[in-house]
């Protein structure tokens, strides 16, 4: 897995969110409609992530959503993004995504967090001893890489489908915690910075200095997530972006509602503290027409030495998301061509 840097590969994060005044059935069709889509426009992957006891979002049961995206799709890599692993049974996981590998080969991977996805009341209905697996969740990546290897064949308990198929596993983060341990592991790395921006840089940084080469890759891999909205023109994205920044406000208030339409004024909406921490959150956000857009985009692209560029679009309008994927798309073509 390597790329030079004027070929850097794009690829998107789709959390299916359910838009106000729609169902969870529309952002699932929307989603499947989105990947058809991504594949043409020229994505590597389609990802999507694993939360629950959220009306606005539902990509909950992720290995079932992400089978419907694979049969829809041809070419792009289909994937996690991620799997709350503490959630789970590695053996479970390496079933469900061995069997995944095993009707898509070689366009299956599974990005591993350890965060619950959820509220604390919510992560206890999950699985009521998780904080223990969560303290071994450098021991359960481990044991899910030997389900889907080969080198598990004399085991007792074995992973079929799974066992030899070898899915791509990505470690996913927030912190430096995360960073550790995918360099420990000799992983790629993708990190949350489309809403946990604060540690993207000292992550990378820790990553890339105690990386440990692996049977899966030889040199660090880097793939920050940013979130992306582009439009015609500046004033139409910043327009368009006001979903997004809505949707925001409610995690920080605790507003789990269906995503709302854009507004003409967000200062009708939020005080200064909440706009601060929206703000805050969205720090690696790319909202703008494609020429600003390109311009913002190189500049990080050179601070971050980013090996893959993930995005997030938070659009309410369906046709409006589909564009702004297109003309990112074009942005990337003619930059990194």
């Amino acid at each position: 897995m390597s790329y030079e840097k004027d070929t850097i590969p794009y690829s998107v994060l789709d959390l299916a969110v359910v838009t106000e005044g729609s169902t969870p059935a529309e952002a699932i069709s929307n989603s499947r409609d989105l990947a058809r889509h991504a594949e043409n426009f020229g994505y590597k992957r389609f990802w999507m992530a694993e939360h629950h006891n959220m009306e606005n979002i539902a990509s909950s049961a992720t290995s079932v959503l992400l089978g419907h995206i694979a049969d829809a799709t041809s070419t792009i890599r289909v994937g996690s993004g991620g799997v709350m692993l503490p959630n789970h049974s590695p053996l479970i996981i390496a079933e469900q995504f061995g069997t995944l590998a095993t009707i898509y080969p070689d366009r299956i991977d599974l990005g591993l967090g350890r965060a619950p996805g959820t509220d604390q009341v919510t992560a206890n209905a999950i699985r009521n001893d998780r904080m223990r697996h969560v303290q071994q969740f450098p021991e359960n990546v481990r044991q899910l890489q030997k389900y889907l290897s080969k080198s598990n064949q004399t085991s007792s308990v074995r992973a079929f489908p799974g066992e030899g198929t070898n899915v791509p596993i990505w470690i996913l983060g927030s912190s430096t915690d995360s960073a550790f341990l995918a360099a420990e592991l000799g992983l790629p790395y993708a990190f949350a910075s489309h809403f946990a921006p604060q540690q993207l840089m000292p992550a990378i940084k820790l990553y890339k200095k105690h990386f440990k080469p692996s049977e899966q890759l030889s040199k660090p891999y880097i793939m920050p997530v940013i979130n992306v909205i582009a439009s015609d023109t500046d004033d139409q994205a910043e327009y368009l972006s006001s979903s997004m920044k809505q949707m925001f406000m409610g995690v920080i208030t605790g507003d789990r509602s269906p995503m709302p339409p854009p507004v003409d004024d967000m200062d009708k909406l939020w005080n200064e503290h909440i706009k601060y921490g929206v703000n805050q959150m969205l720090t690696y956000s790319f909202i703008g027409s494609k020429e600003t857009i390109e311009k913002d985009i190189n500049q990080f692209i050179g601070q971050t030495g980013a090996d893959e560029i993930m995005i997030a679009s938070y659009i309410f309008d369906h046709d409006e998301r589909i564009k702004s994927h297109q003309l990112f798309s074009e942005v990337m073509s003619a930059a990194f061509a």
